[in-house]
């Protein structure tokens, strides 16, 4: 959730934000008028309390006509007292509910547009010299290290199989970011996969792409696409401790996704599926800290990016394009050779104090007074990095060369070999 106050002082910065990512301006006043009518309904509720808690004093002193009067009008306030509680409860709701309408609001220097709007910061890494490159799906058949057509078997499709040097490649990456991360200060964990709901509306997905998250209707759970709702709920209803620096997570867990939207797209392989796995960093800090752990994020995708050897470029995404929950996202793209473009595989966002809002995560300043806590997420590995190493590490004879930073984690496998 934004902030009231900022509301309040400065609604036409919330609207420009709400412009700027292609939202209604109309959120932003039925906001407005929320507040407004929740505020007039608590100062009407508690003025009728105190004039109940007044009489209260007043009855047992009182005599005669005076008495009759004041019991009369106790009864009165009574009747009054519970209307005007029912009309703050009603206000309540309605102010959350216009309140969660509302997206973050979006940084300055936030590039205007949509998906194709992104400005470039740099590019990093030499393409490789292929003729005639293999795709990852042809590559992985050949290791016997993917099978999508069991997995569409078994599950569906947008399933697969990642069986053998597949295997042991995943989770060689996955555990040498979690490496990473613990050598970066990080603590690692292991998630749920399911959540409450509140832990899904607290992180800000089930808004507009509600349709892309699984939900367990019988169990009133839904499964995470992400590590970063469990990480983010983590400290829910909390005040904490943040006097020595950010809390930072690295989040290990299956993530799941309906690609509700994604009909017919990217169909082939593993670069859009139902199920994947993820290492996502995950970090609670003062907001005056948020912008440079924003970059400390970044960082550590590209450090993991460098050890895999792979070209890719670093975007600086669009307004449009952001989640409502980010006020800003950088997104790391690798080189992909069959495709002759670069394709997503790490993004970072900086979700400042939304996020924490919801879930009412706070810290104590240096007055010792509650302040709520700024939350940032970033990805440091998944299941569609293999994607990228299996395509830029290709080799002539159809081997696969293994970067090296990577070989210890594979059994010191340095070429993967195709099955005979």
């Amino acid at each position: 959730m934004i902030d009231l106050r900022l509301l309040r002082e400065d609604p036409d910065r919330i609207r420009a934000s709400q412009r700027l990512r292609g939202e209604s301006t109309e959120a932003v006043d039925d906001l407005l008028r929320a507040d407004e009518s929740r505020r007039s309904a608590t100062q009407r509720f508690e003025a009728l309390r105190a004039e109940q808690r007044s009489l209260s004093k007043q009855v047992p002193k009182a005599s005669g006509d005076e008495r009759v009067a004041l019991l009369a009008r106790t009864k009165e306030l009574a009747a009054e007292v519970k209307a005007a509680e029912a009309e703050t409860t009603t206000a309540d709701e309605a102010l959350r509910a216009a309140h969660l309408a509302v997206s973050n609001v979006v940084q300055d220097g936030v590039p205007p547009g949509g998906e194709d709007d992104f400005v470039v910061l740099r590019e990093v890494g030499d393409k490789p010299q292929l003729d005639d490159p293999k795709d990852h799906l042809e590559i992985g058949e050949a290791l016997r290290a993917i099978d999508t057509e069991r997995g569409a078997k078994v599950s569906g499709s947008r399933f697969y199989f990642l069986t053998g040097v597949g295997a042991l490649l995943q989770l060689g990456l996955l555990q040498m970011a979690i490496a990473q991360a613990v050598e970066h200060g990080f603590i690692p964990s292991i998630t749920p996969s399911l959540v409450k709901p509140e832990s899904m509306e607290g992180t800000g997905f089930l808004g507009a792409h509600a349709s892309e998250v699984y939900r367990l209707e019988a169990d009133d759970l839904y499964l995470v696409g992400t590590s970063e709702v469990a990480l983010a709920a983590y400290h829910s209803n909390e005040i904490i401790d943040l006097a020595a620096g950010p809390e930072r997570f690295a989040g290990w867990s299956s993530c799941y996704r309906r690609e509700a939207g994604s009909y017919g797209k990217d169909v082939r392989g593993i670069l859009r599926v139902h199920q994947f796995d993820k290492v996502e960093m995950f970090s609670f800090c003062k907001p005056e800290d948020a912008a440079a752990e924003h970059l400390r994020l970044l960082a550590m995708e590209e450090e993991m990016l460098a050890k895999v050897e792979i070209p890719y470029r670093v975007i600086d995404v669009a307004g449009g394009d952001l989640g409502s929950s980010a006020s800003r996202k950088y997104d790391c793209e690798a080189w992909v050779p069959s495709q002759g473009r670069y394709r997503e595989v790490t993004s970072t966002s900086n979700c400042t104090t939304f996020q924490a809002r919801r879930l009412n995560i706070r810290y104590r300043d240096a007055d010792g007074k509650p302040q709520t806590a700024a939350t940032l997420n970033g990805t440091l590995a998944t299941t569609r990095w293999l994607i990228p190493i299996l395509e830029n590490h290709q080799q002539p004879d159809g081997s696969v060369r293994v970067p090296k930073a990577l070989q210890p984690y594979v059994g010191g496998r340095d070429i993967l070999e195709p099955a005979r």
